[in-house]
């Protein structure tokens, strides 16, 4: 009786059937997610043509995206090794082919080039560690060889078990034979090797029940050696001389398949056996490894490692604790939030950059829980907001086990080497390394100094030449020769477009139009751009410049870089395209005609884009307890918004999953960091919050009732340092009318009690008492500064019971209604002021801004931090106050209005005994010593 013949052609179509229904499933788990295939060839092959053919038709059947990747028969070693790696970083690819023989004219070590394949990308299994984890039998954590794997398959389909059976394998390659020997082991078979040089053949194979056969010799195995109903697979592919055929050869196995059939239970036929199930096979492999990405990927699914605190009494500085806790390699911990490799750009050890692509790879999973951290309105000394909100994350995550991202803002090197120090959190709850976080971190402030920069000497420059050239003398320098022909630049064109001039011929210009497109006109009186310095100092304040008879006698004035429109640009901007946009919009000056100027008329804002398209990607950090920290912009708390970047929300918001928690801080006290953080960064970025933590001090409260003034740098008055319930209990006002203006929005709040070591229990239970009756949700005090995430434990639980209660957030204001209303609306909602008082500048730029039509952007209020008032040593809640709007200006890019209440310094001074006093460097261990 013959046997009954496996068809590798039937077997296969069933397999590709599986893999599409697993291909569809990923899909609807992940639209975006698509199984990637990259099959690297080295030269041009007839024969490897043919087979990546079928391998690329495969996939694409299946549903895999695969792309062939062909290098030149002139490729060296390094160059194809390169390839291997670019491929082993996209993480859109989870298979990789070498196509076999590299056809290349150098010596090419191909053991070198497969092992350089990523193991978890090895879809061929031919590197040695998927090897040697198949040779001990880990069947499940590699991949196995698509040959040997089919061939499995093939014995499965005959219904055969292969336990307990005696099998004999013909050959001992490392792609056939010796891994096939691995899996028949690995399933119980009693196996035995046969190669060229094994004596008696013919009884070998006698004894098997199973043969595999991949010796590479046309019919080499007789038919009466076989045992009678035996499984035979024939791996073997060969051509014989055959008159009958066209071309003179036929293709035939390893075993006499005529012979072979009458003994056998089961053989493959060749063709049409094992070939087809080696390409079905490696699909599979490559759906498997799709399957174990997306497994292991899962937004939401970490895997963190945390670090323990060794807490030592008394408290030691800052800097000293950030170094007696060694950080995680940020890559590492890029992977354990759910980053993959080739979305981070690491910057040494301890800080990376993330690419925006992450985004888009996450869009449709779902978002975690919105903190916003504020306070109220606090001493000149601050209150702690930011060592809170990286207290409240390490509980959260290291001691409340739930994923937790920080978003914080980029300190300015101002302060930092003036009289505040470090800004990084404090005691034991610290992004480290503090000196990193502090000083340059990776540049960011850097390029938004140049690319500030270059717009003041754009503004000055098209004012010089415009002042000393004739309208066709500025044009044929504006559109010069080149080539013997002028011609327009993209951003010109787009400046024509915007004057009506639709050409794109600079000899088609009229005269009249030459003059619009050539001349800005700007009205020197009315530049709103000013230089920046990311240094505090007072003398550049405004400045005479230039010494040349062009030049001389200009003043110009300098802000802090912090407090520059591109830094508010940064902050608020949502994409590449929209940062592009955005700086295109900045209004520079006025021109004679009264329309505004912008960075796109000047010619630069496509520049601007090129100086900030790495300081658009968030920066990751980490804690003392290992929860990661994304270190984002940092603009001005008065003049801009006062927040960290929409786009570092984003990111984490998506990868802490929907049971997650994303902690922001807002400047500030309530009133402005919070107040901007709803009405602007969350307009722009549709976000909605689900818990607000105001964080309170005793000291603070007790300034609010009355006490003595609090002065930076001078010992605390006996008031703030020994128990005094009354004067607390006066302050409460002001936690009380906080606690209101979070309440306008919609939004539960929780009140974090900051304590200090001089706060006693009955003050601490007080101001809780006082909170919950208020209308806190919940109110408790924290330890975080010496304890750590243990210390914000009770917090952590708070905020998360906050989360789930029931919110409806809403804006204070609409957009639409006329600027002084929505500046009425914030004074006298948020600071309790009766009314508003427009001074002449302010009413004249709302006539201007109105005209220009900027009155529907949203309001940035400008004003002391220090009282809910327009007068810093107003404390409390005042009341029967008219607010006196000076001026207002426009921050169109950054898209708010900024009215300024009052006067303050965009530059600050130096004061009398700088911090840079106690920072310098040890030479031996190049430490940063002497940061707070």
């Amino acid at each position: 009786m013959s046997a009954q013949i496996i068809s590798g052609k039937e077997v296969s179509g069933q397999v590709r059937e599986r893999l599409k229904k697993q291909v569809e499933q990923m899909k609807a788990e992940d639209p975006n997610f698509k199984p990637g295939l990259v099959v690297l060839q080295v030269g041009d092959r007839d024969d490897s043509n043919l087979y990546i053919s079928m391998k690329l038709k495969a996939a694409a059947e299946i549903g895999i995206n695969a792309t062939h990747m062909r290098l030149p028969k002139t490729a060296t070693e390094d160059e194809i090794l390169h390839s291997v790696r670019e491929v082993n970083e996209n993480s859109s690819v989870h298979g990789l082919i070498v196509q076999l023989p590299l056809d290349s004219i150098h010596k090419i070590d191909t053991e070198k080039v497969t092992n350089a394949v990523a193991p978890e990308k090895d879809v061929d299994g031919l590197t040695s560690i998927n090897a040697g984890k198949l040779s001990r039998g880990d069947l499940g954590d590699c991949f196995i060889p698509c040959t040997p794997n089919g061939c499995m398959e093939l014995i499965r389909q005959t219904g055969v078990s292969v336990a307990g059976k005696k099998a004999v394998v013909i050959g001992r390659s490392k792609i056939v034979g010796a891994p096939m020997y691995d899996l028949l082991l690995w399933n119980h078979a009693t196996v035995t090797t046969c190669h060229s040089k094994t004596a008696d053949l013919a009884a070998e194979v006698g004894k098997a029940d199973i043969l595999v056969v991949g010796i590479g010799k046309a019919e080499m195995v007789k038919g009466e050696w076989i045992k009678k109903g035996a499984v035979v697979i024939d791996c073997g592919i060969n051509h014989i001389p055959d008159a009958t055929k066209p071309n003179g050869k036929r293709v035939v196995g390893d075993v006499h398949y005529a012979a072979a059939k009458e003994q056998a239970g089961f053989i493959t036929p060749v063709p049409g056996g094992v070939g087809p199930m080696t390409v079905a096979m490696l699909m599979a492999n490559t759906v498997l490894s799709a399957q174990r990405f997306l497994e292991s990927h899962k937004p939401g699914k970490w895997n963190i490692r945390y670090s323990k605190l060794n807490l030592q009494r008394p408290v030691p500085s800052d800097i000293v604790i950030s170094r007696s806790c060694v950080p995680k390699p940020i890559d590492q911990l890029a992977e354990e939030v759910g980053l993959l490799s080739d979305e981070v750009e690491l910057y040494g050890k301890t800080k990376a950059k993330v690419q925006l692509e992450s985004i888009k790879r996450l869009q449709t999973q779902p978002d975690g829980k919105y903190v916003v951290v504020t306070g109220i309105t606090p001493t000149p000394l601050g209150e702690g907001k930011s060592t809170t909100t990286i207290g409240l994350v390490q509980a959260l995550g290291a001691h409340m086990k739930l994923n937790v991202f920080a978003c914080v803002r980029q300190p300015s090197q101002g302060p930092t080497f003036g009289i505040k120090g470090g800004a990084a959190g404090g005691g034991y709850s610290q992004v480290i390394p503090m000196e990193e976080f502090n000083l340059h971190l990776t540049g960011d402030i850097h390029a938004i100094t140049a690319a500030n920069n270059l717009v003041a000497a754009a503004v000055d420059t098209r004012m010089f030449h415009e002042s000393t050239q004739s309208d066709t003398a500025l044009y044929n320098r504006l559109v010069p020769l080149s080539g013997g022909q002028r011609k327009f630049s993209p951003i010109q064109i787009s400046r024509l477009k915007k004057l009506g001039i639709e050409k794109t011929d600079p000899k088609t210009l009229t005269e009249e139009e030459i003059t619009r497109f050539a001349r800005l006109d700007i009205d020197p009186d009315s530049i709103t751009w000013h230089r920046v310095l990311d240094t505090n100092d007072r003398f550049l304040r405004k400045i005479t410049i230039g010494q040349s008879t062009t030049e001389k006698g200009y003043t110009r004035e300098f802000d802090i870089t912090v407090a520059s429109e591109i830094m508010a640009v940064l902050a608020l901007t949502s994409s590449l395209q929209d940062m592009r946009q955005r700086l295109a919009n900045m209004v520079v000056a006025t021109n004679r005609s009264g329309q505004p100027i912008t960075t796109e008329d000047l010619g630069v804002s496509g520049a601007l884009a090129v100086l900030m398209r790495d300081a658009i990607k968030p920066n990751l950090m980490q804690t003392l307890e290992g929860t990661p920290v994304f270190v984002h912009a940092g603009p001005f708390a008065n003049i801009a918004h006062g927040n960290s970047s929409i786009l570092a929300d984003k990111i984490a918001l998506k990868l802490v999953g929907p049971e997650g928690f994303v902690v922001t801080e807002a400047g500030f006290g309530a009133d402005i960091g919070m107040e901007k953080f709803f009405n602007i960064k969350c307009r722009y970025s549709g976000l909605r919050p689900h818990v607000v933590v105001l964080v309170a001090t005793v000291r603070a409260l007790k300034m609010h009732g009355g006490g003595p003034t609090v002065t930076a740098g001078m010992p605390l008055p006996k008031e703030y340092v020994e128990e005094n319930l009354e004067l607390l209990e006066k302050g409460h006002s002001n936690l009380r009318k906080q606690i209101e203006n979070a309440k306008h929005f919609g939004v539960p709040v929780v009140v974090a009690v900051n304590a200090f070591k001089t706060d006693t229990a009955a003050e601490l239970d007080l101001i809780c008492r006082l909170a919950k009756a208020a209308g806190a949700f919940d109110a408790v005090y924290c330890s975080h500064w010496a304890e750590g995430g243990a210390g914000a434990l009770a917090l952590g639980q708070a905020v998360q019971k906050a989360s789930e209660a029931p919110s409806n957030f809403r804006f204070l204001y609409d957009v639409e209604l006329p600027i002084a209303d929505k500046i009425r609306i914030i004074a006298q909602k948020i600071y309790g002021a009766d009314d508003i008082e427009l001074l002449p500048d302010a009413q004249c730029k709302v006539e201007l801004y109105t005209k220009q039509g900027f009155s529907n952007l949203p309001i940035c209020m400008a004003k002391t931090h220090l009282s809910l008032s327009h007068e810093a040593d107003k404390k409390g809640v005042p009341t029967g106050f008219v607010l006196p709007i000076r001026d207002i200006r426009a921050s169109v890019g950054a898209g708010f209005l900024f009215p300024l209440v009052g006067t303050m310094p965009t530059i600050p001074g130096l004061p009398t005994r700088p911090c840079f006093y106690d920072i310098d460097i040890d030479p031996e261990t190049e430490q940063v010593n002497g940061l707070f």
